[in-house]
């Protein structure tokens, strides 16, 4: 499982595939567009996740549970990589 920083997601962010695993409440608050699958939602939905263009970038708030959806997903072959320090690093830049 790789990881990106924030700022390298920041000069790429256009050319990224994002799943964005926040709550459906933290969505709507704000978002960077991509795919939005809740976390708790995601292995029930492993199939519109195998839609997404690969390496996907997976985004949380601080970086915590996009690591173990990272890790959910490298175990079922989906190559993704983790926003280092999430959301919450990635608006401090």
């Amino acid at each position: 499982m790789q990881s990106i920083t924030a700022v390298t997601f920041k000069e790429q962010i256009s050319h990224l595939h994002l799943l964005d695993i926040r709550t459906p409440r933290e969505w709507d608050d704000f978002n960077l567009g991509g795919v939005h699958i809740p976390l708790d939602q995601l292995l029930d939905r492993i199939e519109e996740v195998q839609q997404i263009p690969q390496p996907i970038t997976v985004i949380c708030y601080n970086g915590t549970q996009s690591y173990i959806a990272c890790r959910l997903l490298s175990v079922k072959g989906i190559s993704c990589q983790n926003l280092e320090g999430g959301l919450e690093g990635y608006l401090k830049i």
